[in-house]
């Protein structure tokens, strides 16, 4: 038996250039209705407001990556701006780890790729969060919505949610960076009206039996082909292009050089590609991440 999730925020803005977690939040800071639920304090807040003023991911380094307790205990005076405001929302909506920490943050984000309304996991074994994505995934279907699990000995990173005691990714695209789409705005409005709903039948007392979801875990980063000065050589492939969470397999084209030379993938199993053609992970040196298929309970 779980403990309610009284303490809820949703984040926006955490990249200044995504701007359907921006303008939303924005909207719920004036105009709250739509997000509140009865027993639920729901806070809408913007994470990265420098960034968002700019419309730029970030001023000095990425929010996103830096609430780790090295960055959050970070004491010097010349502090780069976003660790100073991770340590400022750490103070507000943790600490970290603590029983203080609010129960439950989402972070909207949007990305380049074609990824649809993508929930992204952090632990596996979070079972209030795994069937809050059960009771999301129902209520969007038929409409796709893959769960992707970023739970990796080294690929994790210190996401700006992971204060909450549930953290939860909300990645929606295709959209351009800073550009406003509605067909995109209303996925991600849905994907958070359903799982406040969620928590409010969940605090009301509502036993969940146990479920399976089907989700894409976190494998491997793959970079650009590059030449010795660490520039690209070769672009993504056409027929790789928008194909996220599509099945890749042994052959099948990934890259193509300036020259018209394919390069394909070489791997002895099906992965499932996504943030793929990411405008945001050129300078993380990252053309698409390899997913595998794992089913969760």
């Amino acid at each position: 038996h779980e403990a309610p999730v009284r303490r809820v925020a949703i984040f926006g803005g955490t990249h200044g250039n995504e701007l359907s977690g921006v303008f939303l939040v924005k909207h719920w800071e004036e105009n709250g209705a739509e997000i509140q639920r009865t027993g639920l304090e729901v806070r809408p807040f913007i994470t990265n407001p420098r960034a968002v003023k700019k419309c730029t991911r970030y001023i000095d380094c990425d929010l996103n990556r830096v609430f780790d307790p090295d960055n959050l205990g970070k004491m010097i005076e010349d502090i780069p701006y976003e660790v100073r405001r991770a340590q400022e929302i750490n103070h507000v909506f943790g600490p970290k780890d603590s029983d203080d920490a609010y129960d439950l943050i989402f972070d909207l984000h949007n990305t380049t790729s074609n990824m649809g309304g993508t929930l992204i996991l952090e632990n596996s074994r979070n079972n209030f969060t795994i069937q809050m994505f059960h009771y999301i995934k129902n209520a969007l279907a038929p409409e796709c919505c893959p769960v992707f699990l970023i739970e990796h000995p080294n690929l994790k990173y210190a996401t700006t949610r992971s204060i909450a005691k549930h953290p939860v990714g909300v990645e929606v695209g295709p959209q351009p960076q800073g550009v406003l789409r509605a067909d995109i705005l209303d996925k991600m409005r849905k994907i958070i009206k359903h799982g406040l709903d969620f928590v409010h039948i969940f605090n009301e007392g509502k036993e969940f039996p146990p479920c399976t979801i089907e989700i894409y875990k976190i494998m491997e980063k793959v970079d650009y082909p590059r030449n010795k000065n660490g520039e690209i050589t070769a672009v993504i492939h056409p027929r790789l292009q928008d194909q996220d969470w599509q099945p890749l397999n042994n052959g099948d084209p990934i890259f193509l050089t300036i020259d018209g030379e394919t390069i394909n993938y070489e791997g002895d199993s099906t992965v499932y590609p996504t943030f793929v053609n990411e405008a945001a992970y050129y300078e993380k040196k990252q053309a698409f991440v390899k997913t595998v298929k794992v089913k969760l309970t």
